[in-house]
């Protein structure tokens, strides 16, 4: 399962401690941002996603986060 994230994360150095504790909650995951998208893209590639888990851990650090249609 794949789900991609618009997010405001704007500087690598966030990106790379974010993806760390997301991989905190889900260490069999592929995750990574795509800052040079305007939408600052956030992809979760994992068996068992919780939207809601990732939302929360990004607002928990100031960021905005919300799932992609």
């Amino acid at each position: 399962m794949i789900e991609v994230f618009k997010t405001n994360v704007q500087e690598m150095e966030q990106s790379k401690m974010i993806v760390m504790k997301l991989l905190e909650h889900f260490p069999n995951s592929i995750i990574n941002f795509d800052l040079e998208d305007c939408d600052k893209i956030l992809r979760v590639h994992a068996a068992s996603i919780s939207n809601h888990s990732i939302i929360e851990l990004l607002n928990s650090y100031g960021y905005h986060c919300e799932p992609l249609p």
